[in-house]
């Protein structure tokens, strides 16, 4: 089993989250969450790891519900 790695791996971070913002860039919000969908999926499955999808599913779902007050 692997562990979730938190820190950004990418050598151009911006580049990555403008990839990620052109990507719903003229969608509606529901293509644009038709997409996000798509993707968790498509890079849970190339994670394939069942222990490192829980531990980040668990990371995203307390940062949401930290945000809530």
């Amino acid at each position: 089993m692997g562990t979730l790695t938190t820190a950004s791996r990418f050598p151009d971070p911006d580049a990555a989250y403008v990839a990620l913002i052109d990507a719903h860039r003229g969608l509606s919000e529901a293509e644009s969450a038709d997409v996000n969908a798509r993707l968790v999926l498509i890079l849970a499955n190339h994670v394939g790891d069942l222990g490192v999808l829980r531990e980040a599913i668990a990371l995203a779902r307390s940062a949401q519900s930290a945000g809530k007050t």
